[in-house]
C-alpha cells in the first residue's frame, strides 16, 4: 500500500472515530507499527492528527469523509454485507435507505430485484436503481427533498425528516459510523443521526449493515439502541471480535456475510 493510500486511510479512520489506537490503525492496514508511526509523525506535521499515547485524536470536531472517499474503504466487505442483506428482502415490501457507502453498495443489488419501494435521503442510492431500469423492474425511488449536502452526497435536516415521518417501511436498512452493544448504532453528524432516529421510528424491522471495523466503536450521536436492531449485518472478520458476541445477546438476529 502507497503511502498517500495510508494516509488517507488514517485520516478517515481519524475523522470518523475521533480518538483510534495505534494497534488499531496497524491492524486496519495490514503494516507494521512502525509504519504506522512514521506515517502518524507525518500527518500530525501536516495537523491532520494531535499524537497521544497509544494512539492519535483528531485536532478538532472534524465532519465524516466523504461519500466517495468512504466508498473506497473496504469495498469488499461492504459489497459482501450487501449481498446478504438483500436476501432479507421481499417483493412489495417499501425500504428507508440511508446514505451510507454500505448502504450504497446495497442499492446496485436492489437495483436487480422486482417490486420494491425505496425512500431514501441518497442521491448515489436513488440515482444506482433510476439507472439500472427501475420503471421497468417495478422500482420506484422516492427521493426525500430538504437541504443539500454535497460531500454527504444527501438531504439532510428539518425538511428531510418531516418528509421521512410520512412514510412507513418495512425495513430500514443503514449504515452507522459504529455500533456497539452499549450505545447502539452511532453517527459522527446531528442531522444525520436525527434522520436515521426518524427512519427507525417508521420502519417495522431495523437493519444495520456495518463492517468489522465499526464493530465495538462508538461515534459522537446515537440514534438506534442495540434493543432495536432487527438485523446486524457484518463480515467475516467480526466473527471472532467479543463486541460483536456483545451484540449478538441485544439484537434480533447477526448475520456473517
Amino acid at each position: 500500500m502507497l503511502a498517500d493510500e495510508r494516509h488517507q486511510r488514517i485520516r478517515a479512520l481519524v475523522a470518523t472515530l475521533g480518538r483510534v489506537a495505534t494497534d488499531r490503525i496497524a491492524a486496519d492496514l495490514g503494516v507494521s507499527r512502525e509504519t504506522v508511526r512514521r506515517d502518524l509523525v507525518e500527518l500530525e506535521a501536516r495537523g491532520a492528527l494531535r499524537r497521544v499515547h497509544g494512539g492519535v485524536l483528531a485536532p478538532r470536531p472534524a465532519a465524516e469523509p466523504p461519500l466517495a472517499e468512504r466508498s473506497r474503504i473496504r469495498p469488499r466487505e461492504k459489497q459482501a454485507i450487501a449481498r446478504a442483506a438483500a436476501l432479507k428482502i421481499e417483493p412489495g415490501q417499501t425500504l428507508f435507505l440511508d446514505a451510507g457507502s454500505t448502504v450504497a453498495e446495497l442499492a446496485a443489488v436492489l437495483a436487480t430485484l422486482t417490486g420494491l419501494t425505496i425512500v431514501t435521503n441518497s442521491f448515489e442510492v436513488a440515482g444506482r436503481i433510476a439507472m439500472a431500469g427501475a420503471d421497468t423492474r417495478g422500482l420506484e425511488v422516492i427521493q426525500l427533498g430538504g437541504r443539500v449536502v454535497p460531500g454527504a452526497g444527501a438531504t439532510l435536516g428539518a425538511a428531510t425528516i418531516a418528509e421521512a415521518l410520512r412514510h412507513h417501511a418495512d425495513w430500514a436498512l443503514l449504515s452507522p459510523v459504529a455500533v456497539d452493544a452499549g450505545a447502539g448504532a452511532t453517527s459522527h453528524d446531528h442531522d444525520e443521526a436525527e434522520l436515521a432516529r426518524a427512519m427507525t421510528a417508521r420502519a417495522d424491522r431495523v437493519a444495520i449493515l456495518a463492517d468489522h471495523a465499526k464493530i465495538g466503536q462508538r461515534s459522537r450521536v446515537g440514534y438506534c439502541p442495540a434493543e432495536r436492531i432487527d438485523l446486524l449485518v457484518t463480515d467475516a472478520r467480526a466473527r471472532d471480535l467479543p463486541a460483536l458476541e456483545a451484540l449478538t445477546d441485544l439484537v434480533g438476529e447477526v448475520v456473517i456475510a
